[in-house]
């Protein structure tokens, strides 16, 4: 394996980006996909960077976080939005495209490539790299699960997500919350307190909402996790009597214990996003606004992030790796892609991008320029790498996790363009560094 420089172990859209980084800056890759001969359950070719859907790379509007996320990407000469913008199919503001043209462009790009070496192949152990990128995703096989999990130490390495919902503190009612913990302690928690009316309405639509079919393989991961909607249908009073429990919460405006309260809890140190406590939930997104939106403050709730249980491996990133998705311990050895806690298609491409730009500066004995987190790439990589979080769960990109201006625009919409032109300038100087 000498005549390679680094190994990158995924052909996924994280390992893709990151293999086309470094090939591009003259480094010689080995990149390792075990598909065709070792499928999973959620691919149906054998292509390299693989997408469900059309439009699985969501919007494209500057406005719009993921958006943003994709013209810093295009900035710095990402394959994957270059062959996104190449095989585009009309959907208004979104940028879908044709996934088979899409994935086969990728395969053949890479295929060609002089610094590239495409082996289709398990990896079962690191190879003898001096470098490695590990860029496995979300169905990663149980070979290089187990060897991971060495690497890391286990309780470092998560099979699946059980997340609650998260919100926009800006797009809560206050004055129908109150701010409080448990029997005085504090006021640590927001509070939507609910008289018995506003509960059975809620409860009733909660227990008839559309959730989504569990995978067979997914079904057995989550036996011993209870959604918020099955834990509500053994019984009207269930949910009272425990993540909605009253009890040791007095409502300033009535003096009074609520009849049930929903806790949202705070999910950054800025205090922007919140989440809901104890909301595990295999609702439909478009259902959990739906449902969600019938609690009292939560009427216009953003939803930055809806409540997920699925298969997905992942690592504990903030105690793992730093900025640059680098571990910390070990940095000969990069993670990528959703097996670090970004959450979708892009911000996978975006870690696999960032990855493989450091990689190759180190390598080539280079300074690599910071990305900020004024900018959608570095505060995906920030908010995954940031020790001081407790309770880490994937997130997609938001404009909640990014540094707020310093300046208030009341218009969200004036304010998200403005952030995203105070992102692409920054963006522009470090493309001139790269």
């Amino acid at each position: 394996m000498m005549e390679f420089k680094v190994a990158v172990i995924g052909g996924g859209l994280a390992g893709c980006e990151a293999a086309c980084q470094l090939a591009n800056r003259g480094i010689k890759v080995a990149l390792y996909e075990m598909r065709p001969n070792n499928t999973t359950p959620a691919h149906t070719t054998s292509n390299l960077a693989e997408l469900v859907c059309s439009n699985s790379l969501r919007s494209d509007r500057l406005e719009n976080a993921v958006g943003l996320l994709k013209e810093e990407m295009r900035r710095l000469n990402s394959i994957i939005i270059k062959s996104a913008d190449l095989h585009r199919i009309p959907a208004g503001g979104a940028l879908a495209v044709d996934r088979e043209s899409f994935s086969k462009y990728i395969t053949d790009t890479i295929s060609a490539h002089p610094n590239i070496t495409l082996f289709r192949q398990e990896v079962e152990e690191l190879p003898g790299t001096e470098y490695t990128i590990i860029a496995t995703g979300p169905l990663s096989s149980s070979s290089i699960s187990k060897t991971i999990s060495k690497l890391i130490k286990q309780e470092y390495l998560y099979f699946f997500d059980a997340a609650a919902p998260i919100v926009t503190a800006e797009s809560l009612d206050r004055t129908k919350i109150f701010k409080a913990s448990r029997y005085g302690r504090g006021d640590d928690y927001l509070n939507c307190p609910m008289d018995k009316e506003e509960y059975t309405m809620f409860w009733n639509e909660l227990v008839n909402a559309e959730v989504v079919t569990l995978k067979d393989f997914e079904k057995r991961v989550f036996e011993g996790c209870m959604p918020i909607e099955i834990m509500a249908s053994r019984g009207i009073d269930t949910l009272r009597f425990g993540p909605l429990k009253p009890v040791g919460l007095i409502d300033p405006r009535t003096g009074k214990e609520p009849y049930a309260v929903v806790q949202l809890r705070q999910d950054n140190h800025r205090a922007t996003l919140y989440n809901m406590v104890g909301f595990q939930t295999n609702l439909k997104f478009g259902e959990q606004k739906r449902v969600f939106s019938l609690i009292p403050g939560m009427e216009n709730a953003e939803f930055v992030r809806y409540g997920v249980m699925h298969r997905n491996t992942f690592i504990n990133s903030p105690k793992l790796l730093n900025s640059f998705y680098q571990m910390r311990d070990n940095p000969n050895i990069y993670f990528a892609g959703q097996i670090t806690g970004v959450e979708g298609y892009v911000e996978s491409a975006s870690s696999g991008l960032l990855a493989g730009c450091h990689l190759a500066k180190t390598i080539q004995g280079e300074l690599m320029p910071d990305f900020p987190d004024t900018t959608a790439i570095g505060a995906l990589s920030h908010y995954i790498s940031n020790p001081a979080v407790k309770d880490f769960q994937p997130m997609n990109i938001n404009f909640g996790i990014m540094r707020p201006l310093e300046f208030r625009v009341r218009n969200k919409q004036q304010r998200n363009k403005l952030l995203a032109e105070r992102a692409l300038k920054s963006i522009d100087a470090i493309a001139d560094s790269l």
